[in-house]
């Protein structure tokens, strides 16, 4: 258990060390939104750009994870839309949020500092698979699914173009973009860059940390706390456990099966809470407040339950 909070604590305890520097008025809560621009426009495109010049295009095309990740994300997908729009009868906006909050990990700022401490041979890798594969598909269809429900059918498509187009300006995009392109060309860093990318890339862990302890001060708990534990027990629990069968489901398949560490660092990635941006964007649909709540107390349990994980995988410090 030792060696498991070992893991865990650094994360939490520097999530915790944001959230009372906040509290206490050592930083005011919008510097958060400072320390996220920098972690998001310089020290992950860094970060992605030095993980994969550094590997070779073989090892950073794995199909076989982005489809197993993929059919276990758009299982949760399914599952939650049925159970909001059927169990919980809410309406295709609020429904398309919920699944949301299920389905899209926060794979820079949670999923990457708990691969770092447990499996860092494949952390940078799994980052850029997990990156490139909830901005170009996951993130764009949700929100696509929330303006279909509150528009009406038949702008969805508008949704997605304009997510594509912004793309194109993300730094994250651009730095997977010229890390692809230096491997496939098997390009080799000059080493002053390679360091200067290096300095960057070490502040993601411990900043992006500090910058959710900030965020999560002042989040409302209010009377939406029922409505936002489905989304915390679908993101913590289905998650992890859809994209855990699907990678099984490979085999049988015929498709070949995902190497045992970047198998262990797909279910941990949709183990973590949801994307810290999760508020921000629902906002722009009047849905912050549970949205907002949802990420809390997802964040406090993912304690318990990352630690579980875990132990059920028998994952010490690397």
């Amino acid at each position: 258990m030792l060696d498991i909070l070992a893991i865990t604590g650094p994360i939490y305890l520097s999530i915790a060390a944001g959230y009372l520097a906040t509290r206490f008025g050592f930083f005011a809560r919008t510097d958060r939104q400072v320390f996220g621009k920098f972690v998001i426009n310089l020290a992950v495109p860094a970060l992605l750009l030095k993980a994969l010049a550094e590997r070779s295009i073989e090892e950073i095309l794995n199909f076989d994870y982005i489809l197993a990740y993929l059919i276990g994300t758009l299982v949760v997908v399914g599952l939650g839309l049925f159970w909001c729009r059927r169990m919980a009868r809410m309406n295709p906006t609020t429904s398309a949020l919920c699944a949301m909050g299920m389905a899209c990990s926060n794979s820079v700022f949670i999923g990457y500092p708990v691969l770092l401490l447990t499996l860092p041979p494949v952390a940078g890798v799994a980052m850029a698979l997990n990156t490139t594969l909830e901005n170009v598909v996951v993130t764009p269809l949700m929100l696509a699914l929330a303006e279909s429900g509150r528009a009406g059918s038949g702008r969805w498509y508008r949704v997605i173009g304009r997510s594509l187009t912004r793309l194109f300006f993300n730094p994250m995009i651009i730095g997977l973009s010229a890390g692809f392109i230096i491997s496939l060309c098997r390009w080799k860093l000059p080493q002053p860059i390679a360091q200067t990318l290096g300095l960057f890339a070490m502040t993601t862990g411990a900043l992006s940390l500090f910058a959710i302890g900030g965020t999560l001060v002042g989040l409302p708990m209010g009377g939406v706390v029922r409505q936002a534990i489905p989304v915390m027990v679908g993101k913590l629990i289905l998650h992890p456990l859809a994209v855990f069968l699907s990678l099984l489901l490979l085999p049988v398949l015929g498709l070949p099966s995902v190497a045992p560490d970047l198998r262990l660092a797909a279910v941990l990635m949709a183990a973590v809470p949801m994307l810290g941006i999760y508020p921000i964007l629902a906002q722009m649909f009047g849905q912050e407040e549970f949205t907002a709540t949802a990420l809390l107390i997802t964040t406090i349990a993912s304690f318990f339950t990352l630690s579980g994980l875990l132990w059920v995988f028998g994952i010490v410090p690397a």
